[in-house]
């Protein structure tokens, strides 16, 4: 029916919704250093720690509190739902290690670290 459909698209868009939350812990570490990795530089800020939980939390809060599926139509998950982005944040994590891998290995280079000039936004 109709309203099954609806359902089950308001259940796809809170799963969206849950990804972008996993994926942004990647962003959030990733962002932590320049240079270097994050096995060297540890997790020691706990702002940052607190951050992701209070992150993870708001969003378990929002997709399981009743009532939140006719205020904002975000509709509660199974626990299995939660960890398809997973893979993508798993991904950008060891990709911007690996791309800090390569800064540091040229770290006083003659020619331009073309790495660090063209992965990494300055403003």
């Amino acid at each position: 029916t109709y309203e099954q459909r609806k359902v089950v698209e308001f259940t796809c868009q809170t799963a969206f919704f849950i990804s972008i939350v996993i994926v942004q812990w990647a962003d959030l570490i990733i962002c932590k250093t320049r240079r270097n990795s994050l096995f060297k530089q540890g997790m020691k800020n706990k702002v940052l720690l607190f951050g992701i939980f209070e992150e993870t939390f708001l969003a378990a809060f929002l997709s399981y509190t009743p009532g939140m599926d006719v205020s904002l139509r975000m509709y509660p998950l199974k626990i299995n739902w939660w960890f398809c982005a997973l893979p993508y944040s798993i991904l950008i994590f060891i990709y911007d290690e690996v791309r800090k891998l390569i800064i540091r290995r040229r770290p006083g280079a003659s020619d331009p670290n073309y790495v660090l000039l063209f992965t990494y936004i300055s403003f």
